[in-house]
C-alpha cells in the first residue's frame, strides 16, 4: 500500500476516534436546580377503576411494581385527579362533595391510591388538581371562590382523615390560566392551614401555555401566589430561553405536570428516557410527570394500552402485565430522589445521538448519571472526570437494550477519579454510586382469563359502602358517579347515579353511564330492576363498542330507555347524526349533536311504545336481549319493543342515567344480571380476596 495513502487513513481512524469521544467535568461547583422528581399521573380518566377490584395479593403487587422504593418504577412523584364527576378522558370518578354542603371523603378509590403509594415511600412527591368539578362549583365557572373552598375541603379530608398531606396543588388542568383565581387559591389555603402546599400554574399545553408569566413580572401580588410554573408537554414544544429567563427571575421552578409518551414496547421505555432527560436539558423542568402509570382500565376506553407501565384490567383473573416502560422509570426512580441537584456540566446532549443527565445527593456526593443513545448510530464513548465533593465510590451500571431490560453490568471503578463510558446505540444506562437496586418482579401471576358470565349482582354483600369508596366491583363510569347506596324502600343495597346536573366537565358530555364486560359478547341479555324519581328516565345498554376518543364519551352501541310515564325506546347510537332522528329536547339535541363535532353519537330510536302502569317511586325490571340481528327490549317480563340491526355484532353491557333538559336523571338500579342467551346468572366475586379500600371507622 502506498505510505501516503496509508498515513492518511490512519488520519481519519484517528480523528472519527476523537469524535466519537467527549468529556465530562463533574463537580459540586457546577450544581443547577434542585431535582423536584420523577413520576406519574393517577387520573385524568379513571385510570385504576379496576384495580380496587383485584385479589389482595395481585394488587399490592402491582403497587409494589409502581410505587416501593428499589424494586419497580420506583417513581419519585405521584400527581392525582382530584375526582369532579366529569369524564375527563377514560372515565369519571365520585367528587367528595357531590353537591354544595356535602363532604364525604371516602368516595372512590383516589384516597386509597394516594395511601397506599405514600406507604410504599414515605419521600414520595404527592400532587394533585381537578380536570372536572361538580356545577355547583362557581355554577358553572369553575374560576371562583367555590373551587378555591372546594380544593380546601379535599385537602382537609386528605389530613384528617387519611393523614396525608400534599405537597403542592395545580389550578386547573387545561382550561387556560386566571390571574384572580390563583391569588385566591393561594390566600384561601394559606388562610385554611396548607400554607406549605405549593402552589402550581397553569397546566396548559400549546405555544402560548407559559404566557401568563409575562404578567407576573410587573405583578408582585400575582408573582406571590404562584411558587412553580407548570406546563405540559415539554416534549412537543419546550420553553424558549426567554421563558426560563423569566422563571429564574421570578424565582420559580419549571415543571412538567403532565408529559406524553406514546410508545410501544422497547421504543416506549427509551423515549421515557430521553423525554426525562430533555425537559431539563432543553426546557429547564426539574420535575416531570407522564401521564399515566396503571391501566386498570377495560380495552374498549381510550389509551387503554399506551402509554401506562403497567396493564391491570382484570381483576376477576388477577391476571397483570409489566410493560417494558415500568422500567423507564426505573432508570431513574432507583438511582435518585427529590432533593438532589443536577449537575449542569452532566446535563447536555451526546455529541453523536442522545442524551445524559447528571445528579447529585448534595449531603452524601453520591451521583448518578443517567444516559440514552435513541438517536446514535454506532457506539460512543464519554470520559468522565470526577473532582471536588463528589463521592469517589465504585458504581453499578445498569443497562436497558432492546433485547433485555433494566440488567446490571460490571462496577466502574474509578482511577485518579476518571473513568470512561463506551455507549451502544439505542441503549438506556444508569450509572451511580449508590447501590440496591433491582429488578424486582412477582412468581405465579394468574393466567388471563375473559370477564366470567353468567354475572349477576344485587350489591348487598357492600354492607358498609363507605368500606368500597360506594362503588361496587367490575363497573366503570365513564361520566357521572354510580354509587352504592341504600335502596328508597330500604330492603337492601342497590346502585345509583348520584349527580342530578350538568358538571364543570372537563370533555363534551353525553348521556350519563358506567359500563361493565366484554366487548367481544354477542349473544346475551341484560336486565336489572330500575326505580325512577319523577321525571327520570333510565336505560340498559348493550354491544357497546365504542365509548370516544378521550376528549367526550358519546358510545356507539344500542340502548332500551324507560321514563316515568312508562315511555319506552329501544334506541341505536351511530355516526353523525341525523337531526330529524334525534332524540330528546331541543337543548338535548344541541348538545348531542355538539358532542358530534368531537365524538361518535347520533342516535335513532328503532321501536317504541307506551307501556301502562309505569309510575314514578316504582320498581320495574327492564331486560335487554341480543339475538344475532334482533333486539328485544322488555319491561317486567313482557315484550315491548324489538328491531333488527346488524351494524353493531358485540360489545359490552352498561347502565344509564340519560341526559335531559337542564338535569341528570338519578335513577336506581338493583339486581344486575348479565346472561348469555338462553342460561341464568350466578354470582361471580364471592370466592375472591377483594378487600375493602378503607376501615368501616375513620
Amino acid at each position: 500500500m502506498n505510505k501516503f495513502i496509508f498515513f492518511s487513513l490512519l488520519l481519519i481512524i484517528s480523528t472519527l476516534s476523537v469524535a466519537a469521544q467527549q468529556t465530562v467535568t463533574l463537580s459540586d461547583k457546577n450544581t443547577g436546580k434542585r431535582f423536584d422528581g420523577i413520576g406519574i399521573v393517577n387520573g385524568g380518566g379513571a385510570t385504576s377503576v379496576l384495580l380496587k377490584d383485584y385479589p389482595e395479593k395481585q394488587r399490592s403487587e402491582i403497587m409494589d411494581m409502581v410505587y416501593k422504593p428499589m424494586f419497580g418504577a420506583s417513581v419519585s412523584a405521584l400527581l392525582v385527579e382530584i375526582p369532579g364527576d366529569g369524564n375527563s378522558t377514560q372515565g369519571s370518578m365520585p367528587s367528595h362533595s357531590h353537591y354544595r354542603g356535602d363532604y364525604n371523603y371516602q368516595r372512590g378509590y383516589t384516597w386509597w391510591i394516594l395511601r397506599e403509594a405514600k406507604q410504599r415511600n414515605q419521600k414520595l412527591s404527592l400532587d394533585g388538581t381537578a380536570w372536572s368539578a361538580p356545577y355547583w362549583v362557581g355554577n358553572g365557572n369553575f374560576w371562583s371562590q367555590d373551587a378555591a373552598d372546594y380544593y380546601v375541603s379535599w385537602l382537609h379530608g386528605l389530613r384528617e382523615v387519611h393523614g396525608l398531606e400534599m405537597d403542592a396543588i395545580g389550578c386547573r388542568n387545561e382550561k387556560g390560566w386566571n390571574r384572580d383565581f390563583a391569588i385566591m387559591l393561594r390566600k384561601t389555603m394559606n388562610e385554611n392551614g396548607f400554607s406549605n402546599v405549593k402552589l402550581h400554574a397553569f397546566d396548559n399545553w400549546g405555544k402560548s401555555k407559559l404566557d401568563f408569566m409575562k404578567d407576573m413580572i410587573n405583578d408582585k401580588t400575582f408573582a406571590d401566589a404562584v411558587d412553580v410554573i407548570s406546563a405540559h408537554t415539554f416534549n412537543e414544544i419546550g420553553a424558549t430561553s426567554e421563558q426560563k429567563a423569566l422563571a429564574t427571575k421570578l424565582g420559580k421552578p419549571i415543571w412538567n405536570t403532565e408529559e406524553h409518551v406514546y410508545r410501544k414496547g422497547y421504543d416506549c421505555l427509551i423515549s421515557i428516557v430521553d423525554n426525562f432527560n430533555k425537559n431539563y436539558i432543553i426546557s429547564g423542568a426539574t420535575k416531570v410527570i407522564n401521564w399515566y402509570d396503571i391501566a386498570s382500565v377495560y380495552p374498549l376506553e381510550p389509551y387503554s394500552y399506551d402509554p401506562a407501565m403497567l396493564i391491570a384490567r382484570e381483576p376477576w383473573s388477577g391476571n397483570y402485565e409489566v410493560r417494558e416502560a415500568l422500567w423507564g422509570y426505573a432508570h431513574y426512580g432507583q438511582f435518585t430522589e427529590v432533593g438532589w441537584l443536577y449537575l449542569d456540566e452532566g446535563c447536555k446532549m451526546l455529541n453523536d445521538g442522545g442524551t445524559m443527565v447528571t445528579m447529585k445527593n448534595p449531603t452524601t456526593g453520591d451521583y448518578s448519571i443517567i444516559l440514552e443513545t435513541k438517536d446514535a448510530k454506532a457506539n460512543q464513548i464519554v470520559n468522565v472526570k470526577v473532582t471536588k465533593g463528589m463521592s469517589k465510590k465504585n458504581l453499578c451500571v445498569w443497562r436497558s437494550t432492546e433485547k433485555e431490560q433494566f440488567v446490571q453490568l460490571a462496577d466502574i471503578t474509578p482511577k485518579n477519579g476518571k473513568y470512561t463510558l463506551t455507549l451502544e446505540p439505542n441503549s438506556v444506562y444508569s450509572i451511580s454510586t449508590v447501590k440496591g437496586q433491582q429488578k424486582g418482579s412477582f412468581a405465579d401471576i394468574p393466567q388471563t382469563k375473559s370477564f366470567p358470565i353468567p354475572y349477576s349482582d344485587n350489591f348487598d354483600e357492600y354492607t358498609h359502602p363507605e368500606q368500597w369508596g360506594y362503588l361496587p366491583h367490575y363497573t366503570a363510569d365513564l361520566i357521572g358517579a354510580f354509587e352504592l347506596t341504600e335502596r328508597p324502600d330500604h330492603k337492601g343495597q342497590c346502585l345509583r347515579q348520584v349527580v342530578g346536573e350538568h358538571t364543570n366537565s372537563w370533555a363534551p358530555e353525553w348521556h350519563y353511564y358506567t359500563i361493565i364486560g366484554d366487548s367481544t359478547w354477542h349473544d346475551y341479555q341484560i336486565s336489572a330492576d330500575v326505580y325512577l324519581n319523577p321525571q327520570d328516565e333510565a336505560a340498559l345498554m348493550g354491544r357497546l363498542c365504542d365509548v370516544g376518543s378521550g376528549y367526550g364519551v358519546a358510545a356507539k352501541g344500542y340502548y332500551l330507555k324507560l321514563d316515568d310515564k312508562g315511555n319506552c325506546s329501544l334506541v341505536i347510537t351511530r355516526g353523525k347524526p341525523d337531526k330529524k332522528e334525534l332524540v330528546g329536547d331541543a337543548e338535548q339535541q344541541a348538545l348531542i349533536t355538539a358532542n358530534n363535532d368531537n365524538e361518535v353519537g347520533g342516535e335513532r330510536i328503532m321501536a317504541s311504545k307506551r307501556v301502562d302502569g309505569i309510575a314514578a317511586c316504582q320498581w320495574h325490571n327492564l331486560k335487554l336481549r341480543f339475538e344475532g340481528n334482533n333486539i328485544i327490549g322488555y319491561v317486567d317480563g313482557k315484550e315491548v319493543v324489538c328491531s333488527t340491526n346488524s351494524q353493531y355484532p358485540r360489545g359490552m353491557a352498561g347502565l344509564m342515567a340519560p341526559m335531559q333538559q337542564h338535569r341528570i336523571s338519578t335513577p336506581y338500579f338493583d339486581n344486575l344480571e348479565i346472561t348469555p342467551t338462553g342460561k341464568t346468572a350466578s354470582c361471580t366475586t364471592g370466592n375472591l380476596d377483594i378487600r375493602p379500600l378503607y376501615p368501616t371507622h375513620q
